[in-house]
């Protein structure tokens, strides 16, 4: 429960303190007047005792009264009956007053329960002063003497040309007003009410002998205790002074402006709700104004109504407050009311305790029987049941004054007035037990109530606090007496003191019982209280404190206090924010939302909705489109003339992931046209992987050390064009100017079930120039860039529209906010939660660079090519840029794929390509071909293809590549050995032909994915001087291959080279059909030169050592070794074959003709085949065979020769099995398979037999010899002759 600055006991005596009346003759006020207040607002600020008074209770013993305040209100009868709820006045001039107070700045507490860290209003003094203000407006009752008058004050002025006339006319009024029986208010405590009269005399204009002279004639009449003279208006009201003068009036102005006019609204005048508002400066009444119409008092003969009403008037009006008083007036104010209570209210009170004690007395030793006609003997007593002559209520019986209860609950309150709590509770208890006897419940929930106060407040607490009575006390003026007033009254006292006590559990269970519908305003005050009351326990109940708060704001919502049913739900949005309750945050925030924009603070209710639209929500879609509504609304309004932000709000929808965040910096990727594609580079969609970006650093970094001879810059930073969350983002990135920065979001997410339109969707930026402080931004106007600047991309601009029934458009932005990579590193960063840097949003552009955007192109590229097949394509280079670019080099992941030609081509016979070449876009140099047995040898040197790296210079006419300039080259592609899909990788580099920019050169990236099939296999041996080539047909009918020809064989070696085909079908291509097999054989002679040696096998040459069939020979020796040593080791090769080769595709009814050619190397040319050796004693050594060498046969027609097959066996016996490989060249006939057993060192010879198709060159050295030891159960073993077994078929 909030803290109270006082204390329980300062405030239960406050609550019930000595009533006294005031009774002013017309002249009298219009004196008091002078200082803009009523006499009764004079007498406020000095009505508590600063001195100890005494009484002496019936035993003559001494009790002291300390700190005693007494209640001094105008006198304003009224004939209305006292009700025993509030009238609709009432509750309205409560209601202002708790529209009034606000929480006081700085006042705030905080508390830690568990991980809930809470801040909320330590004080509240809106239920403090609605506490106040309705215990002073309690209305009078007969149950009770509390709020009854002790005495009154009768005040003259002494400018009166006969004082004690209006004297006597005040005090017959008095009495009129008492015993009259016209008017039901005010209450008198007892019948011979006290009278004290008062002498005022205006010192500044008064008569001072006059006024002592008649106030001796007034002691001698009315004795010394019973009159008093004041003295005030010492000095005429002066500006000069007023500002040095004290205000004590100013804190109780308000508290008497609420008494005076509630009293006026219970006699019955009309008061609107703008006078009621008026009685609250700057408080504006959420609710509407009302005019209550009562009935008008009749016409008194001395007291004027029309005077009442003028008092608060005139207390209300504007200026100082006592301008005409001294601070000797102040004295004389505050000695008057200490004479007044020491000598005429404490004797009055002391003697009428007495005399009501003697009654009590009186009763003790009596039987009940013999009280009860004691209480006869009195003439009071209860009336007869079935009697009408008495009033009866619904609560139980209604006693004379006279009535001998009634007479000790008198005793009691008078006690309790004199803080003389122990005699005060004796009666109390004595009465109660009558009550309830008399079933009397309205006055015995009094006597209980009273009782557990007195108990309470007992010096020394002789005796616990028996809440009990006050909860049995509550429950009778609840449920059997229907009196909510005095049930708020008593709630509000026991809660006290059990907040008092730290029983905070009991206080909150008693404020929430106190809630119903009859009152929202009471409810939500006694809710806000019992959520205190759960927070302030030892152990905070934090959730049931943030529920309370909630039904304390939806109370206050309804009473018409949007401020504090604002301020209520933003304290329980405390315990339930970020805690899993998200359909109570909706709640929540959408009441906030609604709350703040009644009140007019549009940007707490832009906040509050856009928090309920930023998460993920579970409620229905229909719901979600009120929120979205509702925001849509508040923001509009917002943002209309006058409206609060000045620019573009935050935009809570979409969500966006802005770790998803990538930027590119570069142009948009540029689509194919025709046979003419642009560079892929690097675009927005690419999936990031580590291996990919690994690679392509790795070809930059081979560039970047080519051009600066062979070692990187120590500053050397890899490229990056797109940025995203798997990047290094540490360093801030380098954008050219020209070039273009577009931050791409994927995760963008619509986390409602309504359906949104996005629209007009725009990059905001900001930027600051080198050396200059100011910051750009594009969000008000565009702005153009400057060289070398800061340039941070800050949001993105978005209108948010939502159709429902009427279109909502709201512009707004929503920031990028990137977060880092967690620091893991050190244990100080492993133990918290760090984040490092990321720059991608803020690029520092420089100077101009030169620019391939859209400028680097392919033609005729194709997409899948046969393996080794040879296709020539463009490549075409445009300046787009300002500035001319140079050094133009690239890099591949695969060198062997493509050339742009060589340096050879000067050494090179110029001889004019053949027209046959030239008819079918070959891509070979070809030439009329040579005589038959003399190929034609050409001298090469290897330095004039081979290149000191992968890394091919481009070249460029003059060296610049000039602005606007463009130049197309020649690109021959050849498809890779291996078949399947290959992706092919290029990275081009190129610099600036200005210096001294911040980025020394640019790269541009091209993937390409080569579909590669399968061609021809190719097998070299050699015996001797001979070499034979097997080419086979691997492809099956793949691509649409029908056959292949092999046009040529070239060897090139430092050694040896080829002389001679000695095929019979020389200078005629070798057609071969799918898995068909040819074997070709030459006689290769020897050499001292690099040379290259081209035997062609048709009509046309194709000359080997040029472009582009010397480059990709010279590139794949390249691609088989690793450093310069392993390169000329290569190149020491006895003799290396180039196999080349047509195929005829059919393609759209069309025949097309391919080209391409195959690389195969032999070693040991020149010498004899030998039999392997091998240290380990295997089959292949124990058991040998061969077959009859080299054969010429000259046959026009089907041939068959006679062979034999010799096997031989050492040491051991052995059981052959024998048998010939099928072969599609030729057939073997006759018996073919033998099966026998080898005896140590026997040699057998068996006979075969095989028939030749066509002329050619045959190896029958494919017979198969498995063998194995004769007691072995181990499978069989091959045995192959290693000996070719060769038979030369010609034509006749």
């Amino acid at each position: 429960m909030a803290q109270c600055v006082q204390s329980v006991q300062e405030l239960v005596q406050d609550s019930f303190t000595p009533m006294v009346a005031v009774l002013c003759s017309e002249t009298a006020e219009r004196m008091s007047r002078k200082n803009r207040l009523s006499f009764a607002e004079l007498l406020r600020p000095f009505c508590r005792l600063t001195s100890e008074g005494h009484i002496r209770d019936p035993n003559n013993v001494l009790q002291s009264v300390k700190g005693l305040r007494i209640s001094v209100n105008g006198l304003c009868p009224s004939l209305k009956p006292p009700s025993s709820t509030l009238t609709p006045a009432q509750r309205q001039v409560l209601h202002h007053i708790v529209l009034s107070s606000q929480p006081q700045e700085g006042a705030v507490s905080s508390i830690s329960a568990g991980d809930y860290q809470l801040s909320f209003s330590g004080t509240t003094p809106w239920f403090e002063a609605y506490r106040e203000a309705f215990l002073q407006t309690m209305p009078s009752s007969e149950h009770e003497f509390l709020n009854h008058y002790l005495a009154c004050l009768l005040v003259v002025s002494s400018s009166e040309t006969v004082p004690f006339e209006q004297f006597l006319k005040l005090s017959q009024e008095q009495h009129q007003i008492q015993h009259s029986g016209e008017y039901s208010s005010p209450k008198w405590f007892i019948p011979n009410t006290l009278k004290y009269y008062v002498l005022l005399h205006d010192v500044s204009q008064g008569d001072d002998h006059r006024a002592e002279t008649v106030f001796e004639d007034m002691k001698q009449k009315y004795g010394s205790q019973g009159c008093y003279l004041l003295k005030i208006n010492s000095r005429s009201e002066g500006p000069s002074d007023q500002d040095q003068m004290p205000d004590p009036w100013s804190q109780y102005l308000h508290k008497s402006q609420t008494h005076t006019h509630t009293q006026t609204l219970c006699t019955g005048h009309v008061l609107s709700g703008s006078a009621a508002c008026a009685l609250f400066p700057g408080v504006t009444s959420d609710t509407p104004s009302q005019s209550l119409d009562t009935a008008a008092l009749p016409q008194l003969s001395a007291c004027d109504t029309s005077r009442r009403a003028s008092d608060s008037i005139t207390s209300g009006a504007p200026g100082g407050h006592g301008a005409c008083l001294t601070l000797n007036d102040h004295d004389r104010i505050r000695q008057f009311i200490q004479e007044f209570t020491f000598r005429g209210l404490l004797p009055h009170v002391e003697k009428n305790i007495r005399q009501l004690n003697d009654q009590l007395v009186s009763r003790k030793g009596l039987s009940r029987s013999l009280f009860t006609a004691t209480k006869k003997w009195f003439g009071g007593g209860k009336a007869p049941e079935k009697s009408v002559a008495e009033p009866k209520s619904t609560t139980g019986l209604l006693y004379p004054p006279e009535a001998p209860e009634l007479q000790i609950r008198k005793m009691a309150d008078l006690c309790f007035l004199v803080q003389h709590y122990e005699l005060a509770y004796s009666c109390y208890h004595t009465a109660k037990k009558d009550f309830l006897s008399d079933q009397a419940m309205l006055y015995a929930a009094g006597a209980l109530e009273m009782a557990a106060v007195s108990a309470f407040l007992q010096p020394g607490a002789p005796r616990p606090y028996p809440a009990h009575y006050m909860d049995t006390a509550i429950q009778t003026y609840k449920d059997t007496c229907r009196n909510m007033v005095l049930a708020e009254r008593c709630t509000l006292l026991s809660v006290d003191i059990l907040k008092s006590q730290g029983k905070y559990a009991e206080a909150a269970t008693l404020l929430i019982k106190m809630t119903s519908e009859d009152s929202d305003l009471r409810s939500a005050l006694l809710l806000e209280q019992a959520a205190h009351c759960f927070v302030n326990m030892k152990t905070p109940m934090v959730r049931k404190f943030a529920f309370h708060m909630i039904l304390a704001g939806h109370r206050f919502s309804k009473a018409g206090q949007r401020r504090h049913a604002l301020r209520c739900y933003c304290q329980a949005m405390q315990v339930y924010q970020d805690r899993g309750w998200s359909l109570a945050e909706d709640h929540i925030n959408f009441t906030i939302g609604r709350q703040s924009f009644t009140l007019q603070q549009t940007e707490k209710a832009v906040d509050a909705f856009k928090v309920i639209l930023e998460k993920e929500s579970q409620q229905t879609a229909t719901q979600q489109g009120a929120f979205l509504r509702e925001y849509l609304y508040v923001t509009t309004f917002s943002l209309s003339p006058g409206g609060w932000p000045e620019g573009l709000s935050e935009l809570p929808l979409p969500c966006i992931d802005s770790s998803a965040t990538r930027v590119y910096f570069g142009p948009e990727r540029r689509p194919a046209e025709g046979e003419k594609q642009a560079a892929t580079h690097v675009s927005l969609d690419q999936e990031y992987d580590q291996d990919t970006a690994t690679m392509w650093c790795q070809l930059e970094l081979q560039l970047v050390c080519a051009a600066n001879k062979g070692a990187a810059p120590s500053a050397f930073q890899p490229a990056q064009y797109c940025l995203h969350s798997q990047t290094d983002n540490l360093r801030r990135p380098l954008a050219v100017l020209q070039g273009q920065s577009n931050p791409h979001t994927r995760g963008v997410e619509e986390p409602l079930k309504v359906a949104l339109s996005l629209s007009d969707l725009t990059l905001l930026w900001r930027f600051t120039a080198d050396g200059d402080e100011a910051v750009l931004s594009n969000e008000d106007a565009p702005t153009a860039l400057v060289l070398s600047c800061f340039y941070t991309l800050c949001n993105v601009c978005i209108d948010l529209c939502f159709c429902a029934g009427e279109t909502l458009l709201v512009r707004g932005r929503q920031e990028l906010k990137i977060q880092g990579l967690r620091l893991n590193q050190t244990k100080e960063e492993k133990m918290s939660v760090r984040h490092g840097r990321d720059e991608r949003l803020n690029p520092i552009v420089t100077a101009p660079m030169p620019s391939w955007r859209y400028g680097v192109f392919f033609l005729h590229f194709p997409s899948a090519l046969l393996c080794g097949e040879i296709r020539k394509a463009y490549i075409e280079f445009c300046n787009m840029s300002s500035v001319g670019l140079r050094g133009l080099r690239v890099v591949s992941t695969h060198p062997t794929f493509f050339t742009f030609g060589s340096s050879s081509s000067p050494h090179t016979p110029d001889t004019p390509v053949t027209p046959h070449s030239a008819q079918n876009c070959s891509a070979y140099k070809t030439v009329v071909a040579s005589e038959p047995q003399q190929p034609p040898h050409v001298l090469v040197a290897a330095q004039d293809f081979l290149q000191p790296s992968s890394i091919i210079s481009i070249p460029i006419e003059g060296g610049i590549l000039k602005p606007g300039a463009s130049m197309q080259l020649p690109l021959w592609l050849r498809g890779p050995d291996k078949e399947g899909v290959h992706e092919i990788n290029f990275l081009f580099y190129y610099e600036s032909t200005e210096k001294g920019g911040k980025i020394s050169h640019r790269v541009l990236r091209h993937t390409v994915f080569i579909c590669s099939s399968r061609s021809l296999s190719v097998q070299p041996t050699s015996s001797g001087t001979l070499v034979f080539v097997d080419v086979e047909n691997v492809n099956l009918s793949e691509a649409g291959v029908k056959e292949f020809h092999i046009v040529q064989v070239s060897s090139c070696g430092q050694r040896w080279c080829l002389q001679s085909c000695i095929n019979p079908s020389y200078h005629k291509e070798w057609c071969l059909s799918s898995r068909e097999r040819a074997k070709l054989c030459f006689r290769a002679v020897q050499s001292e030169k690099y040379t290259f040696a081209d035997l062609n096998l048709a009509s046309e040459r194709v000359v080997s050592s040029a472009t582009p069939c010397g480059d990709f020979f010279f590139r794949c020796c390249e691609a088989q070794t690793q450093s310069p040593a392993e390169q000329a080791q290569t190149l020491e090769l006895d003799l290396h074959l180039i196999v080349l080769w047509k195929a005829f595709v059919v393609e759209d009814n069309k025949q097309l003709i391919l080209e391409g050619q195959l690389h195969v190397a032999l070693q040991n040319v020149g010498q004899k085949s030998t039999e392997p050796q091998s240290v380990s004693t295997t089959l292949s050594c124990l058991l040998c065979s061969t077959i009859t060498s080299l054969t010429r046969i000259h046959s026009k027609v089907l041939t068959r020769a006679f062979l034999g097959l010799y096997l031989w066996s050492q040491r051991r016996v052995f059981c052959c099995s024998e048998g010939a490989d099928p072969c599609t060249l030729f057939s073997w006939v006759g018996k073919s398979q033998y099966r026998l057993v080898l005896s140590p060192e026997e040699v057998l010879c068996l006979p075969l037999r095989a028939c030749f198709y066509s002329a050619g060159v045959y190896d029958l050295s494919s017979c198969r010899v498995l063998v194995r030891p004769i007691q072995s159960d181990a499978p069989p073993e091959s045995v192959h002759s290693h000996c070719p077994a060769l038979i030369i078929i010609n034509n006749a």
